[in-house]
């Protein structure tokens, strides 16, 4: 189950929610059948609470919202993309500590 703080991101609301937010948005692009997306999920939940004022996390499911994945060049996952201001400032791939991940956010909220 998915944090009320967590952004179900799809071709749809893509624009709005990410490219016009006007806080820092972390893009998580995971599939259903990724191991270590899976792991990675319980950090994103609690960076989406400790950040709620301050920035957002969304999650694109590269498997229902493929031209979005090839429209950012994902080609493995968990890749997380920081968008700020509409653009994409830092990049991760693969599984990342809770810590390494709110130092990305406090990078472009400082």
């Amino acid at each position: 189950m998915a944090s009320p703080h967590i952004v179900t991101l799809t071709q749809d609301n893509f624009q709005k929610e990410v490219i016009e937010s006007t806080l820092p948005i972390l893009v998580d692009f995971w599939a259903e059948w990724c191991g270590p997306c899976k792991m990675i999920a319980p950090i994103l939940d609690e960076l989406a609470e400790d950040n709620a004022n301050r920035a957002r996390i969304g999650k694109v499911d590269i498997d229902q919202h493929q031209m979005l994945a090839a429209q950012y060049g994902i080609t493995a996952i968990p890749t997380i993309l920081l968008f700020h201001k509409g653009q994409v400032v830092d990049q991760v791939r693969g599984l990342r500590s809770k810590r390494e991940l709110q130092a990305s956010i406090d990078r472009v909220l400082s």
